[in-house]
């Protein structure tokens, strides 16, 4: 099969440091090459892929000190994409809604999967107008604002199996990963660590949006003995960072449409104590790969009784849900299924 893959352009795929949806994209698109699929990746300049790269920029905006105008390279790139989309079977969006104008006016078989929130009033009329554009959820609970899109499927995320080593412990501190920012609640990590009086370990990238909530609400916190402040680590240090925890806590206060730290966690064994929120419930099993908590004093008890979690059982919950190639199989029934609808719609003789 002859498939696109357009990337936002803010990171690299995979991404140097931080960054969700790139990091899925990388995974898919080599997944699809190694099962023998043709694979055009749209993506900054820097990106590294066994896929054909068509490189827009010299590298990705946020690492780009001249970058000013982050949606004039998104606009090229989708001219890119119009003038070849006829090479393609399907052309597969991650840049959320910015190509629905184009994509409603290409001749080929196309789906985006929505990486982000969509609980945002914003959004409801410009879904209103484009509500016959296929659509991907990354969890059931994402859809919520918007049943009514044209879902063609929910589609877990999916990280290579060999990516990260299992660790079978014990763990040695508590860990959180990701980004700082008001939605993330590292405020409930710390207060949960100093609780129990393990340290916390944080490995976090401070955006430019959030930096004024990070100096003034958070980093005070950081003073505390029990807190290690490690700022952005790179891929490769995730499997010792993940892997010598006790637990990856997941403190969320937002709907997060999935949460790609939690299956990292997973994949090293490491359990995880997370938020009931968002699509929580979905990745987590409440007892097996670790506990859904709706208060401190619940994540309070959940890190005192985390030795009940078997790291296998974690290991095994990732392996049987959530590698790459079961990734990789649930977006090819979806194209399948697109290219044989355009069949079947095509007039008689073309």
């Amino acid at each position: 099969m002859r498939i696109a893959q357009v990337s936002p352009l803010f990171e690299s795929v995979p991404p140097k440091y931080y960054g969700g949806t790139e990091r899925v994209v990388s995974y898919l698109t080599e997944e699809l090459v190694a099962q023998g699929h043709d694979v055009t990746l749209y993506a900054s300049g820097d990106s590294q892929t066994r896929a054909r790269l068509r490189p827009i920029g010299r590298q990705s905006l946020r690492l780009d000190p001249e970058c000013i105008d982050q949606i004039a390279h998104h606009v090229l790139m989708l001219e890119h994409v119009a003038r070849e989309a006829h090479t393609f079977d399907l052309i597969h969006f991650h840049i959320d809604y910015l190509h629905f104008p184009l994509s409603r006016r290409l001749p080929v078989p196309h789906v985006t999967t929505l990486h982000g929130r969509l609980d945002i009033p914003d959004l409801v009329p410009l879904y209103r107008e484009f509500g016959e554009v296929p659509v991907i959820s990354i969890s059931d609970s994402q859809r919520r604002p918007l049943p009514w899109l044209n879902w063609q499927a929910t589609v877990h995320h999916g990280l290579p199996a060999t990516l990260l080593p299992f660790s079978p412990g014990p763990g040695r501190y508590l860990a959180f990963l990701g980004r700082i920012s008001p939605e993330k609640r590292v405020d409930r990590a710390i207060e949960v660590a100093r609780r129990i009086g393990m340290p916390l370990r944080i490995a976090a990238k401070v955006a430019p949006v959030d930096q004024r909530y990070f100096d003034e609400q958070i980093e005070p916190l950081l003073a505390q003995p029990h807190v290690e402040y490690l700022g952005e680590i790179a891929e490769a240090e995730k499997a010792a960072f993940l892997g010598g925890a006790a637990a990856l806590l997941f403190l969320i206060d937002w709907p997060e449409p999935f949460g790609l730290a939690m299956i990292e966690s997973l994949a090293c064994g490491t359990p995880v104590i997370a938020w009931h929120c968002g699509s929580v419930p979905e990745v987590l099993r409440e007892g097996v790969s670790g506990f859904v908590v709706g208060s401190l004093d619940q994540a309070e008890r959940a890190v005192a009784s985390i030795d009940i979690i078997d790291r296998k059982a974690c290991r095994k919950a990732f392996e049987e849900r959530f590698t790459a190639s079961a990734m990789a199989g649930n977006y090819l029934r979806v194209y399948r299924e697109l290219i044989t609808q355009q069949l079947k719609a095509a007039p008689a003789g073309t």
